[in-house]
């Protein structure tokens, strides 16, 4: 203090009371007397709501203040000086209770998450590193692949296990390309013909007995015979074809066998094993 005063004249700045003799505090350069200083300048405290005095240690967090005594958990009251602690809602929480109150938790573990943790997020999710693995294999995911699914979440192989569309025929996945066949997965090379193993992938086939056949298979194995050519007739992509008594024949083939004139829709006549047009029976006759 570079001023001098007479000491009738060292007066506190804000009551005028003489300062002679008595404790002062300087502030901006103009002495105040105790009582005028604590009034004007101190704060209140949170707490109790009572001023902090010249003589009271202050403490201060986010423009707030504390005597030291006053300085507390909100929850267990545990004094919080020289102490890490939190604040939520302007109330203030030693670590412990912080975190039990409000830290983010673990969705594997249920435990929270310490300060400097790492946490593995996904979506509305998180997890310490160490949870966040696949439910198969307890494998950790780190910075791999994954596939969740409802609740859980896999590693790409054991979701490939798991779930993955198989061949009814070999059980191995099918990536792509797959054929359903009797709403059943195949891969297309799986798909083939049971009798001769070709393959039937964008072929024609028909089934028996619930196994697949290619056209000339089914044939030569079930398929009624043409009387005229004695080649199958498979009925596969609608082939049509006539039957009378216990012989059948291709549309194609069903002529007269004199003639040649093709008898669909027309009336004929059996000479043995062949079958001629009226016309032709006539002439035969005469």
């Amino acid at each position: 203090m570079n001023k001098d005063w007479h000491s009738g004249h060292f007066c506190c700045w804000q009551c005028d009371e003489s300062l002679t003799g008595q404790r002062y505090v300087l502030r901006d350069e103009h002495p105040y007397c105790i009582k005028c200083y604590e009034s004007v300048f101190a704060n209140g405290c949170e707490e109790c709501h009572k001023i902090i005095g010249i003589d009271s240690k202050d403490l201060s967090y986010k423009d707030k203040h504390w005597h030291e005594a006053c300085f507390l958990c909100n929850k267990c009251r545990v004094s919080l000086v020289d102490k890490q602690f939190g604040s939520k809602v302007d109330k203030i929480y030693c670590g412990n209770c912080y975190d039990a109150q409000f830290a983010s938790r673990c969705d594997g573990c249920g435990e929270i998450f310490r300060a400097g943790t790492k946490k593995m997020e996904y979506k509305t999710r998180q997890w310490h590193e160490k949870c966040f693995c696949c439910v198969v294999c307890k494998n950790a995911i780190g910075t791999k692949s994954f596939i969740p699914r409802e609740q859980e979440i896999y590693c790409a192989g054991c979701y490939e296990d798991k779930f993955a569309t198989r061949c009814v025929k070999c059980n191995k996945i099918i990536t792509s390309g797959g054929v359903t066949y009797k709403n059943e997965p195949w891969h297309r090379d799986c798909f083939t013909c049971s009798h001769c193993n070709q393959s039937l992938a964008g072929q024609r086939f028909t089934s028996r007995d619930e196994k697949p056949y290619c056209a000339d298979c089914f044939g030569e194995l079930f398929a009624k015979r043409c009387t005229a050519c004695t080649k199958p007739i498979t009925g596969i992509g609608g082939t049509r074809f006539i039957s009378f008594e216990d012989r059948h024949w291709h549309n194609d083939c069903f002529i007269c066998a004199g003639c040649k004139t093709s008898l669909v829709g027309r009336g004929f006549i059996t000479d043995a094993e062949d079958i001629i047009c009226p016309e032709c029976a006539k002439q035969k006759l005469s």
